[in-house]
């Protein structure tokens, strides 16, 4: 089968083959470890985890080598530090727990765990030999101990987001400082403040200070994945400018006239129809809605829209994509199905009209309609082979794990509420408190929060307590 991607750099589909068939290389961009990951986070999640299964199906069937797929972290930023300040933590205290919830998230959301997951904090280094390399081809200068990258030093500035340069300066938002040569020149490297991460300035700068955010992933990029590699992918808000940021960093260091072949994009996420900011406080985490929804549904959530597309998150969907899963799951089969353990069972081919639909530049909304029809010709008994082709196309996208019943489990309601283990939790924790024990109080209210249940400690009564909906 061939596969088809959308480029946004040239703005066309065309047939994907790996620049090095021996290692196909896939950088997206991750989360900043700052605080719970929202719903508009986990496309760019799943989106990319079905298609790093398809190119792992493809390098086995045209005999390509590794599929090397690194998705970032972020641990050193403005959000990071701003955060460990206003809870008075460590930042690296912050980061830790925050990267943990998200590890957890993620699996929740079935979601294969990448090649390589580089920590910014990690690669410093090769930050700091880029931003020299910029410095020395004068495509980067030093103003008052920052590194700053010459925009005007890079002809075709602005081809990925396909604004010219005056409409971008006009348009921006942009930091207004006197020691920049032009309002779109980028910060590369920047002093550090007491109590935020430092290390030895590059560019022959004095005083000890941090990267910028875009340097990251041209470091990491680097490091992983060479020079020029085959996709880089993210949400549709990174295009500018950060992805545009990218290209002028990597292009510009390596003298090349690519960093990567394909620039794909996914579309943003409404909630019932209006577009999720914190700016408006319709932010919801993944977090909030597993309590609630098994990640299966999630999934299938945003897999029922093309990832190009605008998605509009509402109930509706998620109980569509409920009552749709448990449709399918009823009537699937385990990967055990010859008798053997599961890990022993050989791996089946894949339906081909799923894979036609997901090589059409990951059609989904495609490929769940021919699940659809595999339903219906195995509940007519058309085909015997459709029940096992329903289930391991479930499999392929994630939407199944190999114990059927295990997955229909966890579709089924939550419990109701055991309100004498609340009672006794809350007893012993308000003893704690008196103890002056806050950290088992602390941990005490996180269990309970697991449980979906909001404590109240007031100052002239009992701790009151109510199941979160």
């Amino acid at each position: 089968m061939q596969l088809k991607l959308y480029d946004t750099l040239t703005g066309d589909k065309r047939v994907f083959a790996p620049l090095d068939p021996a290692r196909v290389r896939m950088y997206v961009c991750g989360p900043t470890v700052y605080d719970f990951a929202h719903i508009g986070n986990a496309r760019p999640l799943i989106v990319f985890d079905v298609l790093f299964r398809l190119l792992r199906h493809l390098a086995t069937e045209n005999g390509w080598g590794e599929v090397v797929y690194v998705r970032n972290v972020t641990d050193v930023d403005d959000k990071i530090n701003a955060r460990a300040a206003e809870r008075g933590i460590a930042i690296r205290e912050l980061t830790e727990e925050t990267y943990k919830y998200f590890e957890a998230d993620v699996a929740a959301l079935g979601c294969l765990e990448p090649t390589v997951e580089p920590r910014a904090t990690d690669h410093v280094a090769e930050m700091k030999d880029l931003i020299d390399r910029l410095v020395r081809s004068g495509h980067a200068y030093v103003a008052e101990g920052h590194v700053l990258f010459d925009v005007r030093s890079i002809a075709d500035y602005g081809a990925l987001s396909k604004r010219p340069l005056d409409e971008m300066i006009a348009g921006a938002r942009v930091e207004v400082a006197p020691y920049k040569r032009d309002p779109m020149d980028f910060v590369l490297w920047k002093p550090s403040k007491a109590g935020e991460p430092a290390w030895q300035s590059p560019a022959g700068i004095a005083t000890r200070g941090r990267p910028g955010w875009h340097i990251e992933c041209s470091a990491m990029a680097w490091k992983y994945l060479g020079e020029v590699f085959d996709i880089h992918g993210g949400g549709i808000d990174l295009v500018f400018p950060h992805h545009e940021n990218e290209i002028a960093q990597s292009r510009s260091a390596f003298h090349t006239p690519l960093m990567a072949r394909f620039w794909m994009h996914n579309g943003f996420l409404q909630l019932e129809g209006e577009k999720m900011a914190k700016s408006v406080g319709n932010v919801v985490t993944i977090r909030e809605l597993l309590r609630d929804w098994p990640g299966e549904v999630l999934r299938l959530a945003m897999l029922r829209t093309h990832y190009r597309q605008p998605i509009d998150w509402t109930l509706k969907g998620l109980q569509e994509s409920l009552r749709v899963l448990e449709e399918w799951l009823t009537i699937a089969v385990p990967m055990s199905i010859s008798g053997m353990p599961s890990e022993l069972v050989p791996p089946r081919p894949v339906y081909p009209p799923l894979l036609e639909a997901l090589g059409d530049d990951l059609n989904t909304p495609k490929a769940i309609a021919e699940i659809h029809g595999l339903r219906n010709a195995a509940i007519h008994g058309i085909t015997d082979t459709a029940i096992v082709a329903m289930s391991d196309s479930l499999r392929f996208l994630g939407l199944l794990q190999d114990e059927v019943t295990l997955t229909l489990d966890r579709l089924k309601p939550r419990s109701v509420v055991d309100v004498a283990k609340v009672e006794r939790l809350i007893e012993v924790r308000d003893a704690v408190r008196k103890a002056k024990n806050f950290a088992e109080a602390d941990r005490i209210r996180n269990e309970l929060a697991d449980m979906r249940i909001e404590v109240e400690d007031h100052k002239d009564g009992p701790t009151t307590w109510k199941v979160k909906r």
